[in-house]
């Protein structure tokens, strides 16, 4: 038994408050994205490459202990998560030295201070979500025997 469902304007629909084509054209365009993020040229859709795309050559233990038998997601969400790391480092340093500096009134510097630490807030969770995700990617595959070093 099979089901055809016909809609008498197909381009009027929205998902999300965006049409099918706006979708398509971000789809496409975080696949290009995707692609770019994992070092793939035009024309090397069908090439398969394998090793630490991405990764620096001087990797941490975490990068290392995950050896070269790890999927493609699990290595650009360990580069994400180092970029991360790195970005509320830097934050830290803003926050250090704009509780240092002097400001014209008590206001400036409440609202300066307040600024970075609403973006070290947003750094944290998406560090927390990279995290939640990596987890999930690094377990997909324990079910079936394989074994998941979870320490850091």
């Amino acid at each position: 038994m099979s089901l055809s469902v016909g809609l008498p304007n197909a381009a009027g629909i929205t998902i999300g408050g965006k049409s099918a084509k706006t979708i398509r054209e971000l789809s496409d365009a975080t696949a290009d994205a995707a692609a770019q993020a994992l070092g793939a040229k035009e024309g090397d859709d069908k090439s398969v490459k394998t090793g630490p795309v991405g990764l620096d050559k001087s990797a941490d233990t975490q990068e290392s202990q995950a050896g070269d038998n790890t999927s493609i997601a699990v290595k650009v969400l360990l580069k994400r998560l180092k970029e991360l790391q790195q970005q509320l480092r830097e934050q830290q340093q803003q926050l250090a030295a704009a509780q240092a500096a002097s400001y014209s009134t008590p206001e400036a510097k409440i609202t300066a201070v307040s600024a970075i630490q609403g973006q070290i807030a947003d750094t944290n969770g998406a560090i927390l979500q990279t995290s939640a995700s990596l987890i999930k990617e690094m377990t997909k595959g324990s079910g079936t025997g394989s074994v998941v070093n979870t320490t850091a």
